[in-house]
């Protein structure tokens, strides 16, 4: 019996003078896991690939994402559709955390990262709806450090639920990137001073996940503008 051979695709779209797109089939061989387990299935309608943090990394808001390889990201659009659900042995704490990094460097040690919390999105409690987006920068701004000092500036609120595929859309220019919800017109986030600065552009792209998430993505996108 043949070994089925399952696979995600993601788009990369360049934006210059000679405007194409290209369509990669991506296997496990482009898929670099950095502290998280992956696999490839099928979810709720969609091949996806399936990301869960190595349990030994205790820390919060660390480098737990699959790196897109031979992909390099300064501006333009990312887009994917997410899925989260909770694992079975998860903490209190969980809340589904699943994001996209970009900007990553060569060896993963620092880059800009906005992730949804979606069990916030519908709880009866409105501090924790408002915590339902975030955005941090590693390795100097997590989401405590920027909670504490600036409060509420990166973080926001938006309706989502588990166990739904959502689509986050994060437009990013120089300091600013912007978080769009579900094909939304107007942003659900606004950050105008990513921490590592404009100059840092050119770097990788992750599929970012944290503590108790089951997280699936797929129908990756990237628009890349000079």
């Amino acid at each position: 019996m043949k070994r089925r051979t399952k696979t995600l695709i993601i788009i990369l779209l360049f934006i210059n003078p000679n405007l194409f797109a290209q369509a990669i089939t991506l296997d496990r061989a482009k898929l670099v896991p950095n502290q998280v387990a992956i696999s490839l299935g099928r979810v709720m309608g969609k091949e996806a690939v399936r990301v869960v943090k190595d349990s030994s990394v205790t820390k919060v808001d660390e480098p737990t994402f699959v790196r897109i390889k031979d992909v390099t990201f300064s501006n333009g659009t990312l887009e994917v559709k997410v899925l989260s659900r909770l694992l079975r042995n998860a903490p209190e704490l969980a809340r589904g955390f699943i994001g996209v990094a970009f900007r990553i460097n060569d060896t993963n040690s620092t880059y800009e990262s906005i992730y949804i919390r979606p069990t916030n999105g519908r709880a009866d409690d409105q501090v924790r709806r408002n915590h339902a987006i975030q955005y941090y920068s590693y390795p100097d701004y997590k989401f405590d450090r920027l909670r504490k000092e600036a409060p509420e500036r990166y973080e926001s609120y938006a309706d989502m639920a588990l166990n739904e595929w959502i689509t986050l859309k994060i437009v990013v220019s120089g300091p600013e990137a912007k978080l769009y919800l579900n094909n939304a017109k107007e942003p659900a986030l606004i950050v105008k001073d990513l921490k590592h600065g404009a100059a840092a552009s050119g770097g990788g792209v992750g599929l970012w996940v944290d503590v108790g998430t089951e997280g699936y993505f797929t129908d990756l996108k990237i628009t890349q503008q000079p």
